[in-house]
């Protein structure tokens, strides 16, 4: 094994991962970026495609919810359960009344357009997730998510989210180590300028949707929800719970079902009661536009009254109902939040390019044609920059590079290599592939060294 200076090796180590994280992580980072993109850039193509569903007449009198949820209800034949209302009450918006379909996917629901000035049914589609994005968007959602090959293909993104942010301070270090003193133009030069610079201009970006990415995360998302768990990080959810107990915060809790053989009684509506609750909710200091109305499940369960306003300034403050007292029975506001509840909600929000309207949008489109960019100079660089087959160098390779450290060296980055992995599963998955294919090329490289020699 040739010697060499801590510094020396260190950099070849940190070299070595940046060239695999690209050469094996960068496309799924470029995929997930034009994907991103390509979501962020359409809500207003959105709303030309389904301006129908979307809108209604613009002035007249707005008919009663409860009349409003029959005419949906009707269109549906009264067998699907009625999951929430999202009331039309800016301008000429329609009313959304969401029903939960069985044959649907999860967080899918089935929503009817209701005009509530002429009871007019305007639209009937599948809506998905809190933001209730129309269908153009769920392709490229789902698309961005998985690849549209379900859960499976949710590797792939929690594989780019692992990686991007170790890519991105991976090669600020490389830069501030190994930068020329003097200008020098030519071609490997020219393209490692662009790569750096639009690595600098994008770091930020990098770091925030690689966090951010990775609380959505099939199984790092988990680890993640733990430790904000912990630290009491978790978003306080509004307790809808008639008996007192207490209920954990937990942003997923409308997805547990109850134990195996636990029925709870069915609950019989009173469309009326919708209109009662939103008058309440109003009076509690819910006053945003947007809100969603969902009703109880079950007799031990209250009512809720949710804004769903993710602009700035947020609008996300909540109130549970009794719906036979028409009593307030918890209220949640934002302004209350902990900050790193504020930070996870503003960040999740700027990652889905609605936080700033607009300009959020524009931002979000020059991030992504940038970081798309910056993979494809990269895979450029490597291709003037690649070696020969025969002048391979054993040397310069992973296991090789980790060797030529000192004792404490290799102790400590095996240990944070442990900890991330234990972490972020997929990246530890991933990081073992690589080391099984380094391997393998260090053997081949080594074999025909001995080879040359001989």
């Amino acid at each position: 094994m040739t010697s060499c200076t801590p510094r020396v090796a260190w950099l070849n180590l940190l070299r070595r991962l940046h060239f695999y994280i690209g050469l094996f992580v960068g496309p799924f980072i470029f995929i997930a970026a034009l994907s991103g993109t390509l979501y962020v850039a359409t809500p207003q193509l959105e709303n030309v495609l389904y301006s129908d569903a979307l809108y209604g007449v613009s002035s007249g009198t707005r008919q009663p919810l409860a009349e409003q949820i029959a005419v949906a209800e009707q269109v549906t034949g009264g067998y699907l359960r009625l999951h929430a209302v999202r009331p039309g009450l800016a301008d000429n918006a329609t009313t959304r009344v969401m029903f939960a379909d069985p044959q649907l996917g999860v967080s899918e629901n089935r929503a009817i357009f209701i005009d509530p000035v002429t009871l007019q049914v305007k639209g009937d589609m599948t809506v998905y997730g809190t933001s209730g994005i129309l269908p153009l968007r769920q392709w490229i959602d789902y698309f961005h998510r998985s690849l549209l090959l379900g859960n499976a293909g949710r590797l792939y993104s929690e594989l780019a989210a692992s990686w991007m942010w170790v890519a991105a301070l991976g090669g600020i270090a490389l830069w501030f180590f190994t930068r020329p003193k003097r200008r020098i133009n030519n071609a490997v030069q020219n393209h490692r300028r662009l790569h750096v610079v639009l690595g600098w201009s994008l770091l930020a970006g990098m770091l925030l949707f690689s966090a951010t990415g990775l609380t959505w995360s099939q199984w790092a998302g988990g680890n993640v929800n733990s430790l904000r768990a912990a630290f009491g990080w978790m978003t306080p959810q509004v307790n809808t719970q008639l008996d007192g107990a207490a209920m954990a915060s937990d942003p997923h809790a409308e997805h547990h079902l109850h134990p195996a053989g636990m029925k709870m009684p069915e609950m019989a509506l009173n469309l009326v009661q919708f209109d009662e609750v939103l008058q309440v909710a109003r009076q509690a200091g819910i006053a945003a536009s947007k809100l969603e109305i969902r009703p109880p499940r079950s007799m031990d369960q209250a009512w809720t009254v949710t804004e769903i306003d993710r602009g700035w300034p947020t609008q996300v403050d909540a109130v549970a109902i009794n719906g036979s007292t028409l009593a307030v029975v918890d209220h949640t506001r934002f302004a209350d939040f902990p900050l790193m509840a504020k930070l996870t909600r503003w960040g999740v929000d700027f990652h889905m390019g609605v936080l700033f309207g607009l300009a959020n949008q524009l931002l979000l489109i020059l991030f992504g044609a940038a970081l798309c960019v910056m993979i494809v100079v990269g895979y450029r660089l490597w291709w003037i920059r690649r070696p020969a087959g025969a002048a391979v160098n054993p040397a310069a390779t992973l296991l090789s590079s980790w060797q030529s450290l000192s004792r404490t060296g290799r102790f400590s980055t095996l240990v944070i290599a442990l900890l991330l992995g234990i972490m972020l599963p997929v990246m530890g998955g991933s990081l073992l592939l690589f080391i099984l294919i380094d391997a393998l090329r260090w053997k081949r490289a080594v074999q025909r060294s001995a080879s040359a020699q001989a």
